[in-house]
């Protein structure tokens, strides 16, 4: 029987309410689908900074792996600790750790509400690949002649060509990958998220490194699309869209829009990924720690439960990943169940049950 250690780090607002239903659904399939997890809780984040004068332990990176996977709530609380400071916990992991890859599935589920018109559950299926490591992130810069008349602030984006080769290098396998499948509604297309008319240098060079990139996938369609036009796009006609790689800083801003696609942040999960497994890969719902909801029970669970089913496919056990996006779409297209971000009254841990109730009876 394989046995998967697990780093969980519930963070901070309603992150330790919506881990713990992740961790519901986490021990549950464990046991149907026969294999052990066992997990490790580290109560890093704001109010460890209020303690420590830091985010974190200094430690954290030789703590963290040998670990199977981490599992995160959620971090930030800017009534605590500035947002440019709190986030310094995730950037140390994704970049400790190589995390190269953010992926973002944007699917909207039958029975799910969106306030884009053009959004349909046969119209949204695809999914973002950020560069996570470097690019607008590379945290290079400084502020110059601070509080003078003449002060000025340098924020320098690095862009390497390992770095944006092997993103792409994954955006068109994953293209490739979802073709063989059949998922999605246009497959086999890798679309380049660019700015490369107005930023000559970062933006021209990874155009670049994009269609040599693409002289290796012959079999995978690609196009190019300003970031500005792809957000016009991604409202206008979400069909279009199969794999998109894009920067960090793009990619982050897109997959926000995307959320929306795919009826709100609390159905947004997100993977930082080694794809190569040779450090841990950290999981996450995207929606942020949300303090003025926090011991309310009133969050949407289904993000955080998402990003188990994206741990559990990344750890290989694709029978459990598969039995988890059953029954969340079984609980979301039947319409009784909804938390407040869905117009209903449902509680975190009622969403949570149902979902871990269907899945358990499910064959």
């Amino acid at each position: 029987m394989n046995t998967y250690d697990v780093a969980v780090i519930p963070g901070d607002g309603v992150g330790r309410e919506v881990a713990d239903e992740g961790l519901k659904i986490l021990d549950a399939v464990a046991d149907k689908f026969g294999f052990g997890v066992k997990t490790v809780n580290y109560d890093w984040g704001c109010n460890y900074y209020l303690k420590h004068g830091a985010m974190n332990p200094a430690d954290m990176l030789v703590t963290l792996k040998d670990f199977d996977a981490i599992f995160l709530g959620c971090i930030g609380d800017a009534g605590k600790v500035p947002d440019h400071v709190s986030l310094s916990l995730l950037l140390e992991i994704r970049k400790g750790f190589d995390q190269y890859v953010n992926l973002r599935p944007i699917r909207l589920y039958p029975g799910i509400q969106t306030p884009v018109r053009t959004a349909t559950s046969q119209s949204v299926d695809f999914v973002v690949v950020r560069e996570n490591t470097e690019g607008e992130y590379s945290r290079v810069g400084g502020f110059f002649k601070s509080d003078t008349p003449d002060a000025f602030a340098l924020q320098t984006g690095v862009f390497t060509r390992k770095g944006c080769s092997r993103v792409m290098d994954y955006a068109f396998q994953l293209a490739r990958e979802r073709k063989m499948l059949g998922v999605g509604q246009t497959v086999g297309r890798v679309t380049n998220c660019s700015k490369s008319n107005a930023l000559n240098y970062s933006m021209v060079f990874w155009d670049k490194i994009f269609d040599q990139v693409s002289a290796g996938y012959p079999d995978v369609t690609t196009d190019t699309a300003l970031v500005d036009a792809i957000t016009m796009w991604f409202v206008k006609n979400p069909e279009h869209f199969d794999v998109i790689v894009a920067s960090n800083l793009f990619g982050d801003i897109i997959t926000d829009l995307g959320a929306m696609l795919q009826g709100g942040m609390g159905f947004a999960a997100g993977a930082n990924l080694n794809p190569e497994k040779q450090f841990p890969s950290m999981f996450e719902p995207i929606h942020g720690s949300a303090p003025k909801y926090a011991g309310k029970g009133i969050a949407n669970p289904v993000a955080t439960i998402e990003s188990v089913r994206m741990m559990l496919e990344h750890l290989g056990e694709l029978h459990a990943a598969q039995a988890i996006e059953k029954a969340i779409a079984q609980v979301l297209s039947g319409g009784e169940i909804k938390t407040k971000d869905m117009g209903g009254t449902h509680s975190t841990e009622q969403m949570g049950e149902a979902i871990l109730g269907t899945l358990m009876a499910g064959n």
